[in-house]
């Protein structure tokens, strides 16, 4: 090799150092950057000249170039934050966004995403996050952009109530009429205020329910002792009602809420045993089937109660006028597994109908599930004070959007004033066969090429993908520690790599001075 080849194996080393600097030097300058990746640059030798030397051949190497520059796709620390859509992923996968102005889709680490005045989630750039709207907890049709279009939450009817109290089986008989199983029902009258007196009861439990239209309306059971002549069971009576003012019910072309009736929807019998666990359990209900020239206090025109898919007995209540009565389950603890054959009900005691309810019907005689099954937590008789141990409903009002989240699934969901969350939207994850062969784009966007492979799609915690973490950024991976060290040894061959050039450039001139 020449002095003068020499000297161009040395420029080599200068410009392979000197692009090793700006790997180093672009890394450190991203030390804080959201996600950002590190880079590593690797050199391999160049062609060799080959020398005659004594009958042999050898080979002198002609410099240095770059072999690659790989990106380091490791996982970064997480930085915590107040944002509930600033996320990032524990393991493999990227983000998806979708430039609306372009078409053009990428792939990102950096979850530092927003919702922008469209209501779109979007990342530092205004790309918009992709993912899967959800429906019932659901994923239904393909990738969309994810956006809050809704800030309200529709009202939703009470299809449910859940009433588990204790009886104090010490109580007395309050409310004393000739029937002893319908004194409650024979009391009450729903053009008087209050249509049932304080001391014609021996208990009452009140829980708020929801119509259609999301107004609220107080339903109140009432529960008195029954005194009967079987010691080998402890009986209560009970009713179900609203406010007379709020009972929007048609009866045989009447409105019930200007009769007696007002506000009574449900009553019947509970049986326990001795030692105060709930045995059966009657209930009767105002049947439009059934129109009896007494009106809608007519005991006769009270039937048994028809019963939901779970087997627990229905009544029918109407709090806005609607053409259909709002139908509403009832849960003291006790449920009907045999709800299908016939009525559901067993009348062998002849019991079909309130006005067969009388005095001298016996115990045994009182109509009961077909098949009856008891909750782990139902409703009890012991001795000791009546009390409301369970009191739940289904439904709930209006409401209007308070926050979001995201859990660790990647799904988004709203959270409501009325006290729904509902699942909207599931984040979209890439990851590709060859992340090496991913595009840097800048602004911590990566672009799928011919190296790298399409993008295989899923969701957090599936098929090798990351989970995602709320509340949270990725760091930079990069160390600045080994970056100062690699920053002085590349300083070193730079050194070197020049002084050949200057040794070369030295030996040059020694040789056109031998010309004078």
């Amino acid at each position: 090799m020449s002095v003068t080849g020499s000297m161009y194996t040395g420029i080599s080393g200068l410009q392979a150092q000197s692009q090793a600097i700006s790997v180093v030097s672009n890394n450190l300058a991203n030390t804080s950057t959201t996600a950002y990746k590190s880079s590593s640059i690797t050199f391999e030798d160049v062609f060799y000249s080959t020398l005659s030397t004594g009958g042999t051949l050898d080979q002198v190497g002609n410099g240095v170039t770059v072999s690659a520059v790989y990106t380091d796709f490791s996982q970064g620390s997480y930085q915590s934050t107040n944002s509930a859509t600033d996320v990032a992923l524990t393991d493999d996968g990227f983000f998806i966004v979708r430039d609306s102005k372009t078409d053009s889709t990428y792939y990102t680490r950096d979850g530092n995403f927003t919702f922008n005045t469209y209501g779109y989630l979007v990342d530092s750039s205004g790309n918009r996050v992709q993912g899967w709207g959800m429906v019932d907890g659901s994923l239904t049709g393909g990738l969309v952009d994810i956006r809050l279009e809704d800030s309200q939450s529709p009202p939703a009817a009470t299809s449910e109530v859940n009433m588990i109290v204790n009886l104090d089986s010490e109580s007395t008989d309050d409310a004393v009429t000739s029937d002893i199983y319908t004194s409650l029902f024979d009391s009450y009258d729903g053009t008087q205020e209050p249509p049932l007196g304080d001391s014609l009861y021996s208990y009452s439990s009140t829980i708020t329910v929801y119509d259609e239209n999301g107004a609220s309306h107080d339903l109140t059971v009432y529960f008195d002792k029954v005194t009967t002549n079987d010691d080998g069971s402890i009986v209560w009576e009970y009713i179900v009602t609203c406010d007379a003012g709020d009972d929007q019910r048609v009866y045989d072309g009447t409105d019930v809420g200007s009769t007696s009736a007002a506000g009574l929807l449900m009553a019947g019998t509970m049986t326990f045993s001795t030692s105060g666990k709930m045995e059966s359990l009657s209930a009767f209900s105002l049947d439009d089937s059934v129109l009896g020239s007494g009106g809608a206090m007519d005991k006769a025109n009270w039937s048994l109660s028809s019963f939901d898919a779970n087997g627990l007995p229905l009544l029918e209540a109407n709090f806005t006028n609607s053409d259909e009565n709002q139908a509403i389950a009832i849960n003291f603890g006790l449920s009907n597994s045999d709800p299908a054959t016939g009525t559901g009900w067993d009348t062998s005691g002849g019991v079909s109908t309130l006005a067969d309810l009388t005095s001298a019907t016996a115990v045994d005689d009182l109509p009961e599930f077909n098949s009856s099954r008891l909750a782990s937590n139902y409703t009890t008789s012991y001795t000791s004070s009546s009390a409301t141990y369970t009191l739940t409903q289904d439904g709930y009002a209006s409401g209007v959007l308070k926050g979001v989240s995201i859990d660790d699934g990647g799904v988004l969901w709203a959270s409501y004033t009325n006290g729904q969350s509902v699942a909207l939207y599931t984040l979209a994850l890439a990851d590709f066969a060859n992340e090496q062969g991913l595009e840097a784009l800048g602004g911590n966007l990566y672009g799928a090429t011919a190296q790298s492979g399409q993008a295989t799609i899923g969701t957090a915690g599936t098929a090798g993908f990351g989970d995602v973490a709320s509340n949270c950024l990725e760091q930079s991976n990069v160390d600045t520690a080994t970056e100062l060290t690699n920053l002085i040894i590349l300083q070193a061959a730079y050194q070197a790599n020049s002084k050949v050039v200057t040794t070369a450039n030295t030996l040059l001139q020694t040789a056109i001075s031998m010309k004078s």
